[in-house]
């Protein structure tokens, strides 16, 4: 396979992974009369099912070998697992209160957070463009908050908790797959016991084969995704994985208002465009004077 044809590989592999997290709300909207805590508990052990086959079958006789961590790693998985479960909680929550556009949202100033995170943790040095991104963006979130009277706690809540999950998970340096697979090997036994003491107090409405089948398909929402990702990343670029990211909150964002009818005002209008400024300022022009440079190297 030739460079071009594993880089249009890899591109195909990665639309379709924020394609399938960018229509997720559609989904989670099927299971709107279920309660937030039982989806997640749900989401959670099947998940880990679903880890648990697709590692045997692709590490086989290494498969023990391939999920060791330390002690360490484990403690610092429970967190980060802590911080997924707390994005997908707030996730599902926001799409079943019809708060699908603060989703994406959240998920559009996430790539901020991580550049803010960088400077915090890591000492990273922001040029003048990056500086000027986060400034447009923090008015923008500030404005936003002004406008609808209170902070824009979901959003906030989405792109901080994955921001942090990213931080987690970068000081790890596990695979992503083996550490999910812990993430939710440690939260599956208090998921099940919350079903546990929970099922005598919640019962279906009705519909209990459909809503058990797709819960049981939660599970698929959240690995296959990451299965598609995870093989996209290995074929591109950082930059071409960070440009493919805006893909699942544009998405969202457009299911938000032209199926949900979500209100999109004035004040919506100038955060977003603010936002997304922003974006375009710390992902197109970096790359746009990549591109420039090699373009001048080629002629000299």
């Amino acid at each position: 396979m030739t460079a071009d044809s594993n880089e249009k590989n890899g591109i195909a592999i990665g639309v379709s992974a924020y394609v399938l997290w960018g229509v997720a709300p559609v989904f989670f909207k099927l299971l709107a009369s279920v309660p937030a805590t039982v989806i997640i508990a749900h989401r959670i052990v099947w998940a880990l099912l679903l880890l648990l086959v697709f590692l045997l079958l692709r590490e086989r006789q290494k498969f023990f070998q391939v999920i060791h961590v330390t002690g360490r790693q484990m403690a610092m998985l429970a967190l980060s697992g802590s911080l997924v479960v707390l994005n997908w909680l707030v996730f599902v929550w926001a799409v079943n209160q019809g708060q699908i556009m603060a989703t994406s949202l959240g998920y559009f100033i996430n790539p901020l957070v991580n550049i803010l995170l960088g400077l915090v943790f890591f000492n990273d040095r922001l040029n003048k463009i990056q500086v000027f991104a986060l400034l447009l963006a923090t008015a923008s979130t500030v404005y936003l908050g002004f406008y609808i009277g209170e902070p824009p706690w979901i959003a906030l809540t989405l792109g901080f908790s994955f921001g942090f999950y990213g931080l987690v998970r970068k000081k790890l340096g596990v695979r992503p797959m083996v550490g999910l697979f812990w993430e939710t090997a440690l939260l599956t036994l208090p998921a099940l016991g919350f079903l546990w003491l929970y099922a005598p107090v919640y019962t279906f409405d009705g519909s209990s084969e459909m809503h058990m089948g797709l819960l049981f398909l939660s599970g698929l929402v959240t690995v296959i995704p990451l299965i598609c990702f995870n093989v996209a990343a290995k074929k591109l670029t950082l930059s071409m994985i960070g440009f493919l990211q805006y893909i699942a909150p544009t998405i969202s964002f457009l299911i938000a208002v032209l199926f949900y009818d979500e209100i999109f005002t004035r004040g919506h209008q100038i955060a977003f465009t603010g936002i997304w400024l922003a974006l375009i300022l710390i992902s197109c022009v970096p790359m746009w004077k990549k591109m420039r440079g090699n373009k001048g190297s080629a002629t000299v």
